[in-house]
């Protein structure tokens, strides 16, 4: 589980920095190259900054949901009969 945490936070930091590359406005990394149409142009280097900035935040998702499931089972094959039995008496109540 602390290698998806790892994962969690180095994809977060690096989604950080892809955004700060972003300008909504047209500048940011993709304004360096506006000079002239070249081979890779303006338009792709910004369709490849928001597919990393897709890809980033979906994987963040992912780790995440992943984390929770396995935190969830670890923690029902920990505790498992003591929080049923917590669970029923404050109900019971």
């Amino acid at each position: 589980m602390q290698i998806l945490v790892v994962l969690i936070i180095i994809a977060a930091i690096a989604l950080g920095f892809v955004v700060l590359i972003q300008d909504s406005k047209g500048g940011g990394l993709a304004s360096n190259f506006a000079g002239s149409n070249q081979i890779m142009g303006v338009r792709k280097t910004t369709d490849l900054i928001e597919k990393i900035t897709w890809g980033l935040a979906i994987a963040i998702l992912v780790l995440c949901l992943s984390c929770a499931f396995i935190t969830k089972k670890e923690f029902s094959d920990r505790y498992g009969s003591r929080a049923a039995q917590t669970e029923q008496t404050t109900s019971e109540e």
